[in-house]
């Protein structure tokens, strides 16, 4: 019997009203989440990709309640957040917290950064007495001096100001760490350390981390388990080998092949090309929502809604897709043919980048 999970996610939906005219009147609703479940277990990573637009940041919002649902449950370690007054929330918003994609604008430019960490546990009760201590600690924690605690955000780098946002995060003692963007505003360079970072902190701690990204190399150097969102939609999730290895929703095959590769003149993949833009969310196509680009569209799916099925027997890989068992994934995806002993110096220079440092 398999352990309860951490998050439970059931059939979560967010309509954004679009008011218009003289009274402000809804006209339309923007549909940024449409029907989202996922479970999430203690100390997995659930990265979570797609274009700009398809709702990640919105289902991350949603998780932590800083925006209501319009429909669905959020169950936290079996508490339903939707059902909990004011104080209970604050009281349980210290097990979910989350980590910005602007580490700058998410601080305040008022406070140092011993004041910004200690705010949170006077607020909570936490460490009572010791609060220096505890600031201390998570600054090394994060790789930062203790000293930095009397220095004020703008007197940082973005990598060592995104160290202060974890450190925040990480404060009162969170078991499941909400990652919006975290690394995406950083230099490749200092992703890979912080994208580092979190691995330590979460096999150290336990953590639980959603890590919503656009780049799917960082998403596969941490993410356990992947899901692939669509116009509010999850198309595809699998484990994180099953998801690279065999992509089956059409959409996931092109974001997989539009991955850059050090060596292109290797490169043995199928460039998959993606016509038209994303439809509006405000006015979704009917059936399949990608059936407007996808390569394999068939009448049918201009019609049905696919549902998120089981195509892996029961292994967790599920994909909304009506035609997945006749697309074969391509080429992009198969094992590289072997390089030289050259070739394979310049990869490792390249992947040594995301290898844990001794620091």
């Amino acid at each position: 019997m398999s352990p309860r999970p951490l998050l439970q996610v059931e059939d979560l939906v967010k309509h954004f009203p679009v008011r218009q005219g003289l009274f402000g009147r809804a006209r339309a609703s923007v549909r940024a989440v449409q029907g989202v479940s996922f479970n999430l277990q203690a100390g997995q990573t659930l990265g979570v990709v797609g274009e700009s637009g398809c709702g990640k940041s919105t289902l991350g919002r949603l998780v932590l309640r800083l925006i209501e649902p319009t429909a669905g449950r959020v169950v936290f370690d079996g508490v339903d957040l939707g059902q909990l007054d004011a104080a209970a929330l604050r009281a349980q918003r210290r097990h979910v917290q989350i980590i910005f994609q602007d580490p700058f604008s998410s601080l305040n430019p008022r406070m140092t950064v011993g004041q910004m960490l200690t705010e949170p546990l006077a607020l909570h009760g936490l460490h009572a007495g010791r609060h220096r201590e505890r600031v201390a600690e998570l600054l090394q924690t994060v790789g930062l001096a203790p000293e930095h605690a009397q220095r004020y955000p703008h007197e940082f780098s973005g990598g060592q100001r995104q160290r202060v946002g974890i450190a925040r995060a990480l404060a009162v003692e969170p078991r499941l760490i909400v990652c919006d963007e975290a690394v995406s505003a950083l230099d490749v360079s200092v992703q890979a350390q912080v994208v580092n970072l979190l691995q330590d902190l979460q096999q150290r701690l336990g953590l639980a981390y959603i890590f919503i990204a656009h780049d799917l190399a960082v998403v596969k150097h941490i993410a356990t388990h992947i899901a692939v969102m669509y116009l509010g939609r999850i198309v595809e999730w699998a484990d994180k080998a099953t998801l690279f290895a065999t992509p089956r929703h059409p959409y996931t095959q092109a974001l997989l092949a539009a991955i850059p590769v050090p060596e292109p003149g290797l490169d043995p993949r199928q460039r998959v090309l993606l016509q038209g833009d994303v439809p509006s969310p405000t006015h979704p196509p009917e059936g399949c929502a990608f059936h407007t680009r996808c390569p394999h569209a068939q009448p049918r799916c201009q019609q049905d809604v696919p549902a998120l099925g089981d195509p892996g027997g029961g292994q967790g890989h599920a994909v909304a897709c009506h035609l997945w068992r006749e697309i074969e994934s391509p080429a992009a995806l198969r094992p590289p043919p072997p390089r030289s002993d050259g070739q394979a110096l310049r990869l490792l220079r390249l992947q040594s980048a995301f290898l844990p440092t001794s620091s």
